[in-house]
């Protein structure tokens, strides 16, 4: 019963991470003197992202 659990479990977690994408990627722009940077996470405060998100790390191919 527990080796059956187990592999229940398995494929489950098998199949999430199977359709697991990477995060999108945006252009922050420094509310300080605008310089830009493509990023996947938050800055911090003084910066803010455009809304269209990129596939790639250059911020060059949109999703």
């Amino acid at each position: 019963m527990l080796i059956r659990c187990l592999s229940i479990f398995a494929l489950f977690f098998a199949s999430t991470v199977a359709i697991a994408e990477p995060a999108p990627w945006y252009w922050w722009v420094s509310q300080l003197d605008g310089t830009r940077v493509c990023n996947q996470t938050p800055l911090g405060e003084g910066w803010t992202w455009e809304p269209t998100p990129f596939k790639d790390a250059r911020c060059r191919v949109r999703l």
